[in-house]
């Protein structure tokens, strides 16, 4: 699955919980961006486990 911001082909490897809007599935890049504002959550997506650092998707 691709990440849901606009003019990114990245592949989507973190889910965002995000309290005033849909959830989205973004790449790492958008993830780190988005979860500074308060009140969004970054999940790893289980398939995302080889596009992490070892572990990552685990914690």
């Amino acid at each position: 699955m691709e990440c849901a911001k606009d003019d990114c082909n990245d592949d989507a490897t973190f889910e965002l919980h995000i309290p005033w809007k849909a959830n989205e599935f973004v790449c790492a890049g958008h993830a780190r961006v988005a979860s500074r504002q308060e009140g969004v959550v970054a999940d790893p997506l289980d398939t995302a486990d080889e596009d992490l650092p070892d572990g990552a998707a685990n914690q």
